[in-house]
């Protein structure tokens, strides 16, 4: 869904309501078929996770990174580490776990962490999913499930890049369809 609005509005405002709209049109006309909502860290918000859950849509979001979860994976960030001192080469390591806030969430969650090593340094990420470990190990889930969402990113890179574009931002819906 491409949704125009003001840049001044917090991210999630709002899209409950169209999260609600499209899976009542998607189970209207194809009443089994599993839904993925993906999104950045903006959009991993207590309304929305139970939201999904209450109505079998399954959901998979960037979870920001805090010095808890950072602490969680700490022995995986270590091994990633240890992997590229020996080998010069970039290592990741992925841990799955359970895990919940400390005052936004209602219950745990499943949360995979990626633990990588760069040469220039580490670089962890977080998802937290409905997906189950049994239909998605942490490595699967992260590298082919989550990494998905990037390809839509890049493609508004090479709109800047190859295009010369300076900006990706309009005014109204007509200008970016015509």
């Amino acid at each position: 869904m491409a949704l125009l609005r003001p840049s001044n509005l917090d991210k999630p405002v709002g899209l409950l309501k169209h999260l609600q709209r499209l899976v009542a049109h998607l189970r209207q006309v194809w009443p089994n078929v599993q839904i993925l909502v993906r999104g950045d860290s903006g959009f991993c918000r207590e309304h929305l996770l139970r939201w999904c859950e209450d109505h079998r849509v399954d959901f998979l979001y960037v979870l920001a990174k805090n010095t808890r979860l950072k602490r969680i994976q700490g022995g995986e960030m270590h091994q990633a580490k240890t992997q590229v001192e020996a080998t010069e080469e970039a290592s990741r390591v992925f841990k799955d776990f359970t895990y919940q806030t400390q005052k936004t969430w209602s219950r745990e969650r499943r949360v995979v962490g990626k633990a990588e090593h760069l040469t220039k340094g580490e670089n962890s990420r977080f998802v937290v999913t409905s997906l189950s470990s049994e239909a998605f190990d942490a490595k699967t889930l992260y590298e082919q499930e989550y990494c998905a969402r990037g390809n839509k990113e890049n493609r508004i890179k090479e709109k800047k890049l190859y295009l010369f574009a300076d900006r990706v931002s309009c005014q109204t819906m007509r200008r970016m369809i015509t």
